[in-house]
């Protein structure tokens, strides 16, 4: 079931998949790419409205993923 944030957007972050992926916590992740802890949380929660093209970019070369492994469409 997705969550309130998908159902609104229509898109899921799939942060929280990545990161266990890649063995890296939320805190490491946001002194990796310069973006607070709660901004990264609200956006793992799909509680984001918006995020800038400059983060999306810090967060995907810093996962080494593409946009898309990131965001999905919620189904």
């Amino acid at each position: 079931m997705a969550s309130a944030g998908s159902d609104a957007s229509g898109i899921h972050c799939r942060l929280d998949v990545l990161l266990a992926e890649r063995n890296l916590t939320l805190t490491e992740l946001s002194e990796r790419v310069g973006v607070s802890l709660v901004n990264l949380s609200v956006l793992k929660n799909d509680r984001a409205k918006a995020i800038r093209f400059s983060t999306l970019v810090a967060i995907c070369d810093a996962l080494d993923c593409e946009v898309g492994d990131l965001l999905v469409r919620a189904r």
